[in-house]
């Protein structure tokens, strides 16, 4: 089973994100700022990453930084955010991410999106 870790400090965004992730086959992580984001990243090594930027403690951007830094890990990043700036956006693909999603969002575009950089 592929693994997903889902961060965000919204509670209702967690779990509508962590149902519609495990009906679709994928073992879901949460987590719910950023330092509990790297932690699960080491342990777990999820496939896939969906990335709030606005969090407590240690934000989006750094996560996705932490990540794409860390030898032979292939994790993949998608920054799900209400930061739908240009200049948000751009930050999130310098910061390394695989895609950017602004909310409010498709849930039926995250699924594919999230099938797409796992096969």
């Amino acid at each position: 089973m592929k693994k997903i870790l889902i961060v965000d400090d919204e509670p209702n965004i967690i779990m509508s994100l962590e149902f519609l992730m495990k009906r679709n086959g994928y073992e879901v992580f949460i987590a719910r700022d950023g330092t509990e984001a790297i932690s699960i990243i080491d342990r777990e090594v999820p496939e896939v990453v969906v990335l709030d930027i606005m969090m407590p403690k240690v934000d989006g951007y750094e996560v996705c930084e932490y990540i794409k830094k860390q030898k032979g890990l292939s994790t993949r990043v998608i920054f799900l955010s209400a930061k739908g700036k240009e200049t948000d956006i751009r930050k999130g693909y310098e910061s390394g991410a695989d895609f950017y999603m602004t909310k409010p969002f498709s849930t039926k575009d995250l699924v594919h999106k999230v099938n797409e950089l796992t096969n």
